[in-house]
Order: structure tokens, then C-alpha cells, then sequence
């Protein structure tokens, strides 16, 4: 028997409305729900919306990595801390392309460019509209990540065919000032607001695993489900180890149910949203994954390294894809 979404079930679901207004009680009724009950909701509602046995596959290139002047107490790239990182200059729009022409022939839909920046100079931007223009020349999605943006640089961008932009909101409002001093949750809101103002589609999400509590990453996405539009993309990152942060003396790996969880939650409150499996993916078995996959994650980052750190190798990614009869761009 299968249960693809056939395209008459595409159309009628895309009538279905998408309510916000979550509070609190009922995420954390969600979340407490025995396993079974939570699974067999979150899964109903991913086939209201989505193919079940699909998932979406990125690519994720840093264009200009390091000499980042923001604190936040995770990065590997942040200025602030002796990470043994070496500060670069913005690459060049052809290596770009040439590295984004890689992706897809390797099986991404989506590329997407990630600069360390507090937020983009305009002549940076010129650069970065001339990749976005070229990488969509090459048939695929574009996303960048560049730091805050003002109105008219997201104007730019839209122009210049970007198709999402990435602006993670990282956790819940409450723990946010525990990682992050040098720029407000307010300000990560108002770029949201300035990239949904020019048309473009939003990638936001967070990370899990710095020391935060379970009521923290239920208001990261209380958060997120209660925007005026939920985010077309949510990514969920695993923190990934990285020397010399401040998030190091406070890091707890969640527990693998935990996890699954949270991404279940996270599909009941925001049933269209592909909800990707981000960072630290390296950390997660096959069988995690696969639990991920069935309570409504529908995306991943394929390559062997997502900015500074490590992802899965591709080819252990096709085999777990293939064995579980999920259908992706990887060959």
C-alpha cells in the first residue's frame, strides 16, 4: 500500500487553515503526551501537509567565515573568543558557483550562503546579489544567512531572486540573554519582519543542547508558531562542540526522546513548515533519525561540513534514506 501524496491530496490540503495563538499549556501538553499518542498525531498532521516518505535536501556553503563581532556564546566564527579559527574574506562569486554547481549535481534542491557578519556593508551586498542571481541561474533554490538587514538591502535581495533567508531566533526569549549579549532577540524579530516585508521566504529555528531546559526549547517554538506567518523553514540544530566558547561549560546533549519530541511539537504547531534536521546530525544514530523523520522532519543538509563543523558523509546519508524508502535528489 502506499501513501504518497498524490496531487488531488496536494490541493485540497493546501485549503487548510494554519492557526497560531499557541500558549504554553498546550505545548507542554503536546510535548507530555505518551509517545505513541504524540508520534501518531505529529505524523497524521505531516500527511495532512506533506509527502511522508519525501525530504528535502541543502546544501549550506560559509562564503565568509570568521571576525564575527557578535558574542553569541556557541559560534566558532564569533570574534570574541580564540576558537582557532581563521578569519576569511568573502569568496569569490565564481568559486561560489562552481562549488554550488557541486551541491547540485550531488543531489541539493537548495543552496544556501552563510556570511559572519553582524549585518551586510552595501558593497558586500552587491557581491552577495550577484551570487544569489548566479546560483539561482543554476535551477536551484537560494538562501543566504548575513545578519540583520534593513528594509531596503532586503529589497535587494528579492530582487536578485533570493528565494528564503535564514535568521534564527536560537532559543527561547527567556534564555536567550544567558548566550548572546550584543544584539537583542527584538533585533532578530525586526529582520524577520524586514525579510517578510520584501516577499521573501524565512528560514528560522534554533538550537538545542546549550544548557537551556526543556521549557526553553517549547518557547523557542512557541516563539516561532505564534509569528504573524510561520517560518516557511524551521531548522533545529544540535549544538555542536566547539573549543573555546562559552557555551562549553553549560552544553548537555538532549536526550535522543527528547529530541524526537521536540520535533514532533514542533510539527503539530507549524504543520506546513518544513522542519529540518540541521547541526549535529553527526551525533544522532540512524534509528534517532529515522524517529525524527517519522514524527514530521522533512529536510537535511547534505555535505561533509555545514560552515565549520562536520555533517554526515553523503553517502551514509543515500544508504539511511534509501533503507528507510525515502525519496530525495540524492542519488
Amino acid at each position: 500500500m502506499s501513501y504518497a501524496v498524490d496531487a488531488k491530496h496536494d490541493q485540497s490540503r493546501k485549503a487548510k487553515p494554519v492557526r497560531g495563538g499557541w500558549d504554553r499549556a498546550e505545548a507542554e501538553t503536546l510535548y507530555g503526551l505518551p509517545f505513541a499518542d504524540l508520534m501518531f498525531r505529529a505524523q497524521s498532521v505531516h500527511r495532512d501537509n506533506f509527502d511522508p516518505n519525501h525530504v528535502e535536501t541543502a546544501s549550506l556553503l560559509s562564503i565568509k567565515t570568521g571576525g564575527c563581532p557578535e558574542d553569541c556564546g556557541y559560534c566558532s566564527q564569533s570574534a570574541h573568543y580564540d576558537t582557532g579559527l581563521k578569519a576569511t574574506r568573502l569568496m569569490d562569486q565564481a568559486d561560489v558557483v562552481a562549488i554550488a554547481q557541486r551541491a547540485k549535481d550531488a543531489g541539493a534542491s537548495r543552496f544556501c550562503m552563510a556570511a559572519a557578519w553582524r549585518n551586510p556593508k552595501d558593497r558586500d551586498l552587491d557581491q552577495v546579489c550577484d551570487m544569489v542571481s548566479a546560483v539561482k541561474g543554476l535551477g536551484m533554490e537560494t538562501c543566504v544567512t548575513l545578519g540583520m538587514l534593513t528594509p531596503p538591502q532586503a529589497a535587494r535581495l528579492q530582487k536578485a531572486g533570493l528565494d528564503f533567508y535564514n535568521h534564527n531566533v536560537d532559543t527561547s526569549p527567556e534564555f536567550y540573554d544567558k548566550i548572546i549579549t550584543t544584539r537583542t532577540l527584538q533585533d532578530r524579530i525586526d529582520t524577520l519582519a524586514h525579510v517578510r516585508g520584501a516577499g521573501i521566504k524565512v528560514c528560522c529555528g534554533g538550537i538545542i543542547g546549550m544548557g537551556e531546559q526543556v521549557e526553553d526549547r517549547l518557547g523557542m517554538l512557541l516563539l516561532l508558531a505564534n509569528l504573524e506567518s510561520h517560518p516557511e523553514s524551521v531548522p533545529i540544530n544540535l549544538w555542536n562542540e566547539v573549543k573555546g566558547v562559552p557555551v562549553n561549560d553549560t552544553a548537555e546533549r538532549p536526550d535522543p526522546i527528547e529530541l524526537v519530541r521536540l520535533i514532533a511539537v514542533a510539527r503539530i504547531l507549524m504543520p506546513k513548515s518544513v522542519v529540518r534536521l540541521s547541526a549535529g546530525r553527526q551525533y544522532m544514530s540512524d534509528e534517532l533519525q529515522a524517529l525524527c523523520f517519522l514524527a514530521g522532519a522533512n529536510s537535511i543538509f547534505i555535505g561533509d561540513v555545514l560552515l565549520t563543523t562536520k555533517n554526515p558523509e553523503r553517502n551514509r546519508d543515500a544508504d539511511l534514506l534509501d533503507r528507510l524508502g525515502i525519496k530525495s535528489r540524492l542519488g
